[in-house]
């Protein structure tokens, strides 16, 4: 039986997997009640288990049976502050929270994953890592995990580190896609406050408005990007946060914004974490107003070793075909702290479209979207794609 006839008798319990994480998203490094399913649904199999001490992670290593080296496997589990839209029967049951970036897929998968590899157990060559993640959304979930030894937890240096995500638009649903190199942007978040004096909106001069001085902050970062960027290793900085004043006519004690920064390039990282500060001091300066800038590097440019890259498309066109694999032209515009994992690691991440069948995947909506919905009919494909990544990649070293 091949691992993907496998992983389809797997498809009904990780259905319910699945919708049973999506009606209880919980947020950041902290997931009691996710972490309790995951543990129910590794229970029995033969993996050494490990609970993470700062935050509600699991790491399993599931020995093989013969001697080789070892492959680390990731799924993330956390959901997003966004009240959900879908109307699907299994929509989330907690308000303000959704697992609209489809972690919960990614958790069942992995699951699946585990089990299929289980089952093999005694032909594997070598240990398989599972690294069951709280805190990707913007909470280094994987920078804590890897200071509490996850990359360690074989005993053995990893030899190849994998990830899937899935994408609700823009991927027909089931197909694969990656690339070599950069394959998602660094993120960063930059926060200003301006502080002014406050006053009658009638006589500004008597006076210390910040507002002026943000509006032309937020003008001044666009035009600084694109004239100090080339316009073929781009970055984007989009202010998402604005906020000043109570009333029409009151000039408010202080103004501030707070912005995303992505980056395609190491070099462009840094550029803009010293760059950006300095922009908006300077302005600031300009109007005689105090500034306070903080700059947060968060994930680094998420960046697929080549050779791992390689296998893993060869190894997805195996096992679904040419036509349901894509290498792709150019970097995905989202970040992730898989990220940090790569740069200790050579490995890859790879795309798995989860639009549900018969809809427009151009016109779908959106990871983070309160509208996403991600088809349960890829979280099979993603279970057999992992464990012969994991399979497949320890043969290979075993035989080098």
């Amino acid at each position: 039986m091949s691992a993907l006839e496998r992983a389809r008798e797997l498809q009904p319990d990780l259905v319910r997997l699945r919708r049973s994480l999506h009606r209880e998203p919980e947020l950041g490094l902290r997931l009691p009640r996710t972490q309790e399913k995951v543990l129910a649904a590794l229970d029995g199999l033969p993996l050494e288990i490990t609970l993470g001490r700062e935050l509600t992670s699991v790491t399993a290593v599931l020995r093989g049976g013969r001697p080789g080296g070892a492959v680390l496997l990731r799924g993330d589990m956390d959901a997003l502050p966004v009240d959900e839209l879908t109307g699907v029967e299994y929509a989330s049951e907690m308000p303000g929270r959704m697992h609209g970036c489809g972690h919960d897929l990614h958790t069942a998968g992995l699951v699946g994953a585990a089990t299929l590899l289980a089952d093999r157990q005694e032909s594997l060559r070598g240990d398989v890592v599972f690294m069951f993640q709280p805190g990707e959304e913007g909470h280094n979930g994987a920078g804590a995990m890897i200071d509490e030894g996850v990359l360690g937890a074989a005993g053995k240096p990893l030899d190849a580190a994998y990830a899937l995500h899935v994408s609700a638009n823009r991927l027909p649903g089931g197909w694969i896609a990656s690339r070599p190199g950069t394959v998602m942007t660094a993120s960063d978040v930059l926060r200003v406050t301006v502080r002014g004096e406050g006053g009658h909106g009638s006589a500004p001069h008597h006076a210390k408005d910040p507002v002026p001085a943000v509006c032309e902050m937020v003008t001044a970062l666009q035009n600084w990007v694109t004239r100090a960027f080339d316009i073929f290793d781009p970055v984007v900085v989009t202010v998402g946060r604005l906020h000043a004043g109570t009333q029409q006519n009151v000039i408010p004690d202080t103004a501030e914004f707070e912005a995303t920064v992505r980056s395609y390039s190491e070099a462009n990282h840094e550029r803009l974490a010293a760059g950006l500060p300095r922009l908006v001091r300077g302005i600031a300066a300009a109007h005689g107003l105090d500034v306070e800038v903080e700059y947060e590097m968060l994930y680094p440019v998420t960046v697929n070793e080549p050779a791992a890259t390689a296998f893993a498309l060869d190894t997805a066109r195996e096992l679904f075909g040419p036509g349901e694999v894509w290498e792709a032209p150019q970097p995905a515009s989202g970040s992730e702290d898989f990220s940090l994992v790569l740069n200790k690691v050579p490995g890859a991440m790879l795309l798995v479209g989860a639009a549900p069948a018969g809809v427009d995947v151009e016109k779908a909506p959106q990871n983070h979207s309160p509208r996403a919905v991600f088809d349960d009919r890829v979280l099979h494909r993603q279970a057999a794609l992992l464990s012969e990544l994991a399979e497949q990649r320890l043969a290979a070293g075993a035989s080098a």
